[in-house]
Order: C-alpha cells, then structure tokens, then sequence
C-alpha cells in the first residue's frame, strides 16, 4: 500500500476499508446503478468496501456480502464466510435472499502469481462463474458489475456477458492504478 496514492489516503478519511471502493464509486457514476431499496449480493467482498459504499446508498435495501476472509461487521448485511465457488455456499446465498435481485457484483480476484496471463485466465474463470451465477439470480433488468483482467479470457468473458445479458460495456476507473491490467465489466438487462 503507498501512502502517497490520493485514493489510499481519502479511503481512511472517507472511512472505507480499501481504495478499491472508489472504483465502485466512479461505475456508479458513470451507469446510474445504486439507489435507496436495491438488493445487492457482493461477492469476494472482503475487507468490504464495496458492501459499506453499497450499502449507504441502498438504505433500506438488502445486502448480501460474502468472501473467503471473515470480514467486519457492515450495519445489518448479511455476511457468508466461504468460497463463492462451493454450490453450498451458492446455496446459502440464494436461502438468504428469497427473490431475485438488483445487482450481483464481484470483486474477486486470485492471490496474483506475478506471471500476468495466468492470473488473468484464473481471475476471468472467477468472473465467469460469477456471472453464470448472477444470470440466474438477478431481475430482468439487473446489474453484473465484476472485475475483468485484459488478457486470455477477456474476449470470451465478454462475448458470455453479450448471450446472456443485452447492455455490455467495459469501463476501467480512473482510481484503478495506471499500470493494472484490471477494468471492469457492467452488465445490464438479462437477453
């Protein structure tokens, strides 16, 4: 962590557990998604920025945040400790929720190698078991937000995204660091 990147710096002012909050800030801005009353599933949610920016801006909605790492406490979420990949813990989430919802967004990534293509084709297996997921667990006119690494498996994560979803962009934050391979995908309204 570089004490001198502004976003490091502002997240502990602001209060967020991480920088990578200001990423989900900046897609907010630029597609409109959150808004008093959604349901929201994070996934890979630890620390949980993402959850504590989610979840001021849903207010009375509901959130579920889930991750691998036991994580802090987000005023009444509900907070699964597991891997995402597990049907049990899958199974766990869909109990919590009942009904379909707004958004599902993932943040995942593996533990980095350093050797790029690699952590790229694991980091886009983790995206696309994600969206598999949210296809089937988000309202027709939901939000998949996830995180994309440029790479082997970006072209087929996209074309994926456009079967099952009929709005695709790609978008990288400018509070993504300059030399991450990372941007985002944004999903809207199930085909």
């Amino acid at each position: 962590m570089c004490i001198r990147d502004s976003y490091v710096r502002q997240s502990k002012i602001d209060g967020y557990r991480a920088r990578s909050a200001y990423k989900l800030i900046e897609i907010d801005e630029k597609f409109k998604i959150f808004k008093g009353g959604l349901s929201v599933i994070d996934i890979g949610a630890a620390p949980g920025s993402w959850s504590q920016y989610a979840f001021k801006v849903i207010k009375n909605g509901k959130l579920v945040s889930i991750d691998i790492k036991k994580m802090e406490q987000i005023g009444n979420s509900i907070q699964i400790q597991g891997d995402f990949t597990e049907n049990v813990i899958q199974e766990e989430i869909k109990k919590k929720l009942k009904n379909k919802v707004d958004v599902v967004m993932s943040d995942m990534a593996v533990n980095t190698t350093g050797i790029k293509n690699i952590d790229s084709l694991q980091t886009g297996e983790l995206c696309m078991e994600a969206m598999i997921f949210a296809k089937d667990q988000i309202k027709d006119n939901g939000y998949f937000i996830s995180k994309i690494f440029m790479g082997g498996s970006f072209n087929e994560i996209v074309a994926q995204g456009k079967k099952f979803f009929k709005e695709v962009k790609v978008f990288k934050p400018k509070s993504s660091r300059k030399d991450s391979k990372e941007s985002f995908i944004i999903c809207r309204k199930l085909r």
